[in-house]
């Protein structure tokens, strides 16, 4: 068995091409939700690799978008 991703269409945020570029809008407004459901604060500057892997952190920490 692999360490690849279950899906071969997701790649890791630090490899996209444009992962250094500012974190889109909805990437934006989820992480704000997910910053405030678990007390921590909202950095608007990170890159939408940042933004997706800070995401993954938070969805752990506050149970959202786990499947049950």
């Amino acid at each position: 068995m692999s360490d690849q991703p279950s899906n071969p269409a997701e790649k890791d945020p630090a490899d996209w091409s444009t992962g250094d570029e500012a974190m889109t809008g909805p990437q934006a407004s989820y992480l704000r939700t997910l910053c405030q459901e678990a007390g921590e604060e909202f950095d608007e500057t990170l890159s939408k690799a940042a933004a997706s892997q800070r995401i993954d952190e938070l969805q752990k920490r506050t149970g959202r978008g786990i499947d049950h």
